[in-house]
Formats: C-alpha cells, structure tokens, sequence
C-alpha cells in the first residue's frame, strides 16, 4: 500500500495527580483526535497570536458567559495584556453591574420555570438571576450614572460608558472595571439590547437630547484596525459580536490572526455557525491567516485556552 508522505503518528497521552494543562494539551495535540486536537490548535493559535509583537487582539462574546464564573478567566485575559479591545453585547454590561453588586445562583436546566418565576427567579440556562438583583438594581445604579454623564455631554459612546460603568462600579471582581483601568476598550454595538439598553431609553424620556454615540464607536474601531500592524480575533460563540469583530476586519484585508470557539452549526447559514473559510471568502479573515476553530461550548474549553497561553508565554 502506497504511503501519504508527511503524515504525523497518533501518539498516546497520558495524565497523573502532577500533570499540567500546558503539557496535556499538547499531548492532545499529537494525540490527533477529534476535538482534542482542534482544543490544542486554538490555544496554540492564540498562545502564538498574544505573542506577536505589534499585533491588535481583539475578543468577542455575547453576553451569557459574564452571567458565569467564566467572567473571572474574562478578567484574567484583560489583566494578563492577551486583550486589546472587546466587543460584546448589552447584556454583558448587564451581568457585569448585577453579579458585582449581588449574586447569582447554580441551578439546572430542568428546573421548573413557572415556580422560579413565583419565586423571583429569572433561569439563564442552569444559573440563577434573582429578580431583585437584576432589572430594579441595575435601573438604580444606572440612573444616577446617566444624570453624571448628562450634566457633562450629551453623546457618549459605547466604550465611553463602559469606561465610566467601571470606573463607577470600582471593584477587582468587575471585568469592566478591568478593561477600563487597562486601557482596553469594550464596545457595544447592541447597546439596546438589555437592561442597560433599557435604561438609557428610561433616562432619554426625561432627556431627549442625550445620545449613544454609535458611529463615534465605529469611527474608532475603523481607527483601530486601520492602525494595526496586525490584527487577530479570539471569537466566542457568535451573534453580533462576532460579526462587528470581522466586518470591521474586512477593511484592512482581514484578520491575520483567527480562533474561533462555538457549538452553532453553519448548515442554516447564520453568521453564527459560519467557518472561518467562509470569512475568507468575504474578505474578513486573510486567506494566508493562521486559524483555528473548535465546536465547543465557550465554558467548557476556554479556561484551558487561556491557561496555555499564559503558561507558554
């Protein structure tokens, strides 16, 4: 039988009380299985990308994850520099004021929904949102910071008032509180979508005049990667985070750095589920890019991610 030249052995890996993630995920590297393998080339991708002198690293997520502990590997990448610049949507502004004030709780999935909601609980997959610590709080912290802001300007930004919701929240348990005090811009491109959303719409009943200054954002994001010597993007999941992260990256020729993480199929065609070769074809990510992508849940594998990256730094 004629050999295929250049093929790499499957090779056994092993794990002990003493193993470290850095070493057992590149055994699962030369392992060759399945998702296991494709775990190690996203973090090894992003190990290589956040160590790439000059290159802009950009970080996209919907919401959800900040509603779990995950936020604190969030936090982590921020403090560690593997952040430049983060888009996300209105519900992680939402999760991030509720869970640094409050708490949120374990639940389960098959939980009975109507007695939750008896009970002053919202579900959010398995975890728990007490009503009390989610919409009423968040109006009371965001109403005062909205009339601060006012009595200064009429328009503000998206990464203007993440900024000042974490300078406002002033607490290490807060990512915003992070992005802000490391120079690393959050933007928002849905910003009404959420209950920070909805109170900026409650504070412009009484002030007509005051505006979220959307285009100010993009005029910053065209900016940003215009200036970059590269750019690369850890993707999570999808939605609009996602796609505001490559349709700005189109415009400079694409990504040269590209992760994607996400359990959405491409089959229906949404943007969600949709490869990384299908953004080559758009211009987004680089057709000489280094890429890697994994079907996985973003809580589930990112820690491990992240770890490697900063251990191999």
């Amino acid at each position: 039988m004629a050999r295929v030249p250049g093929l790499k052995k499957v090779r056994d890996y092993h794990v002990a009380a003493s193993s470290d993630i850095a070493a057992l995920l590149e055994g699962m590297g030369e392992g060759g299985g399945f998702m296991g393998r494709s775990l190690y080339d996203v973090a090894s991708t992003y190990r290589a990308m956040c160590s790439r002198e000059g290159c802009v690293k950009f970080l996209s997520f919907p919401a959800a994850v900040v509603a779990t502990g995950l936020r604190g590997v969030l936090v982590d990448m921020v403090k560690g520099g593997m952040v430049d610049a983060i888009v996300t949507t209105c519900g992680t502004l939402d999760h991030d004021i509720a869970r640094t004030l409050a708490d949120y709780y374990s639940g389960s999935f098959d939980m009975d929904d109507v007695r939750l909601k008896k009970a002053g609980y919202h579900r959010l997959g398995n975890v728990l949102v007490p009503l009390e610590d989610y919409g009423p709080l968040i109006e009371k912290r965001m109403q005062p910071l909205l009339g601060r802001i006012y009595r200064e300007r009429r328009a503000v930004t998206t990464e203007e008032l993440t900024a000042e919701i974490g300078r406002d929240l002033a607490s290490e348990r807060s990512l915003l509180y992070w992005a802000q005090k490391k120079g690393v811009p959050v933007f928002v491109p849905g910003i009404t979508d959420g209950a920070v959303g909805s109170q900026i719409w409650l504070f412009t009943e009484s002030h007509r005049d005051f505006q979220i200054d959307l285009i100010g954002d993009e005029r910053r994001l065209s900016d940003i990667f215009s200036d970059a010597k590269e750019a690369g993007a850890l993707v999570l999941g999808g939605g609009i985070s996602k796609h505001h992260t490559i349709w700005w990256a189109q415009f400079r020729g694409g990504l040269d750095w590209a992760c994607y993480v996400s359990t959405a199929q491409e089959t229906d065609g949404s943007l969600s589920g949709a490869r990384i070769r299908e953004a080559v074809s758009w211009g987004k990510v680089k057709a000489k890019a280094r890429q890697a992508s994994i079907d996985a849940e973003v809580t589930t594998v990112l820690p491990f991610i992240v770890s490697y990256a900063l251990t191999k730094a």
